[in-house]
């Protein structure tokens, strides 16, 4: 017999001789009052977390299922909006440039166009200014660098730059 079997004999014995102690009544008692606390371990085990969940899920699903509907319908008219054409931005100009370096903060040297590029000179700026700028005309205009040269002054966050740009018109 391994040690677990005798271990379980041991315990059977105590409680059968702790059973035969007791007179008829008080078995009775016990009985009883293990009865109640099995059912009251079923019902709060197993029966009660069951029937709140349901309950809170039928209180749950019909704004999830609304929820879902709209994710639905947008995602349809993403798909729909996917096909249209974008409005194009406005072309790049020299009063444009200015404008948009101006909002930010940026004055330029100079600002030449030739064709389909621009070249910006800034003198003395803050590049985390310039970083903006260049940003904004990225998601405003469709602004591309074409060619970037940066040159650090003595003040720390300032800079020379000489910048070629692009506009993306499709």
């Amino acid at each position: 017999m391994s040690k677990f079997q005798q271990t379980i004999q041991d315990y059977r014995g105590r409680a059968a001789t702790f059973w035969m102690a007791r007179t008829e009544q008080e078995r009775k008692f016990l009985a009883v009052g293990g009865a109640v606390l099995v059912l009251g371990l079923f019902y709060g085990v197993l029966l009660d977390p069951a029937l709140s969940g349901r309950a809170r899920l039928a209180v749950e699903l019909p704004a999830l299922r609304q929820q879902a509907a709209e994710m639905q319908a947008l995602s349809r008219e993403a798909i729909a909006l996917r096909g249209q054409t974008s409005i194009a931005p406005p072309a790049m100009t020299r009063e444009g440039l200015t404008a948009s370096l101006s909002a930010q903060g940026v004055t330029p040297q100079s600002v030449n166009i030739t064709g389909e590029y621009a070249k910006v000179q800034l003198n003395n700026v803050a590049f985390a200014g310039v970083v903006a700028w260049l940003e904004a005309a990225r998601v405003d205009s469709r602004i591309a660098v074409q060619d970037a040269n940066f040159v650090a002054q003595d003040t720390a966050g300032m800079v020379n730059a000489t910048l070629t740009l692009r506009q993306n018109l499709q």
